[in-house]
């Protein structure tokens, strides 16, 4: 498969280029020359197949044979070694678990995935590998644990300081010696755009071995498809073949990832772009201008993004037709107050916890099916383990989340970190006299 830009579709790279370019040199966003359909009889069939089944089917239909088959199965096995299961609600919605993985966040599945395809590709080659990423929260903890360990690669994480759980913390600076995380004074946008600019930057390019393990790297989305279709295989074994995802939306990777699923031949009725008071979207498709602005710190701070990076290939995906989008997608937006009361509703109607990033999907689900009635079956995306958010929950709840042993260890861990500021020059400064 060849892969364009968002910026030119008169050129094209193959998939390893992509994965590790990360972004094109004309400052877009690689997207797929075409996204194949998948066999009818697969999806009708689907329900016979397990999780790595489903997910090798998925991903050599849009990586071709960039990767030869056993070892893309290989990749995956190793990707897609931990569940995703549906949890019936008592609403008749449902919540899809999608962070039973090492890091207790739906970004384990891309970030396995990404470091596992990256060491293949870079399997014979001696030059380090640099990987930058940019979190709100969740994606730089499940990077860590992705390339922890990972030969010649270095993996710098940029998080905004006083803006990330004590727990997703902990993720990001309790690791070993080929991952560093950045301390940044400032927001999760400003992570981003030093990100950006590394990456448009020529003397680092020369000096450095640079690609990108947020979103904006495809092979980040490219594992995001599985679940939606592992989703809709415990719906057929339910005897259910109508869906709609509400997903929570912050940098609108995971959003993305399901348009793909979609465009494969997933038969999805309708998705809704669930997100808290960053609203960029919902004030877009509500017939306002497109504009980005400084992120506004929430409770769900994993989507605290005013300049969402993947709304472009989301644009793309739709030829730039703003129509196209609004049959396929809705966008709600919710404050700290709505999402307080819906994590409380969910816990007292279901004895069921989830984080409140969770809660909003919940919640723009609700939404939705009261203005739309019909036998679909409504599925939130869940986005951490509700274990990371300790400070969110209010009295009588939050004290009965179970922690997973995983982070009791974290927390005998040392930190390390090095705060910086949202200065250019000082970052690049930082990557050109790498510390041993």
């Amino acid at each position: 498969m060849r892969f364009y830009s968002t910026n030119s579709k008169q050129s094209f790279v193959p998939f390893r280029e992509a994965v590790f370019s990360s972004l094109p040199k004309d400052k877009g966003l690689y997207m797929p020359e075409s996204i194949p359909t998948l066999d009818v009889e697969f999806i009708k069939n689907i329900d016979q197949y397990s999780f790595s089944e489903i997910a090798f089917k998925v991903a050599e239909n849009i990586i071709g044979d960039d990767i030869p088959a056993a070892d893309l199965k290989r990749i995956i096995e190793e990707t897609v070694n931990f569940d995703a299961p549906l949890i019936a609600l008592k609403d008749g919605s449902y919540i899809l678990e999608l962070f039973q993985g090492p890091s207790l966040a739906f970004k384990d599945f891309g970030a396995r995935f990404m470091s596992r395809v990256m060491a293949y590709f870079s399997e014979k080659s001696k030059q380090t590998l640099d990987v930058l990423v940019a979190t709100s929260g969740d994606t730089g903890g499940a990077v860590a644990l992705g390339f922890t360990g990972v030969p010649n690669t270095r993996v710098t994480i940029l998080f905004p300081k006083g803006k990330v759980s004590a727990i997703q913390e902990l993720q990001l600076c309790t690791n070993d010696s080929n991952i560093h995380a950045l301390e940044i004074d400032g927001t999760f946008d400003d992570c981003q755009a030093l990100v950006k600019k590394a990456f448009n930057d020529d003397d680092l390019n020369e000096k450095l071995n640079l690609t990108s393990a947020n979103s904006i790297n495809i092979s980040r989305l490219i594992p995001q498809t599985f679940y939606y279709f592992y989703a809709y295989s415990q719906l057929v074994k339910k005897g259910i073949k109508e869906v709609v995802f509400s997903v929570p939306s912050g940098n609108f990777g995971n959003l993305t990832a399901g348009l793909f699923a979609a465009k494969m031949g997933l038969p999805v009725k309708h998705f809704i772009a669930a997100t808290n008071a960053n609203d960029v979207v919902p004030r877009f498709l509500s017939g306002q201008a497109y504009e980005t602005r400084a992120a506004i710190a929430t409770l769900s701070n994993a989507m605290d993004v005013g300049n969402p990076s993947n709304w472009d290939r989301i644009m793309d995906l739709f030829d730039q037709d703003t129509d196209k989008i609004k049959k396929q997608l809705t966008a709600d937006t919710y404050s700290d107050k709505q999402t307080t009361a819906a994590i409380e509703e969910v816990y007292y109607k279901n004895q069921y916890i989830v984080c409140p990033h969770t809660a909003i999907a919940w919640l723009a689900g609700q939404a939705y099916r009261t203005k739309n009635q019909g036998d679909y079956a409504l599925v939130a995306l869940s986005t951490a383990h509700p274990c990371k958010f300790p400070d969110v929950f209010p009295k009588g709840i939050g004290e009965n989340i179970k922690v997973p042993e995983s982070v009791n260890e974290l927390r005998k861990g040392e930190q390390k970190k090095q705060l910086l500021g949202t200065s250019f020059s000082e970052f690049k400064t930082y990557l050109l006299n790498y510390p041993a």
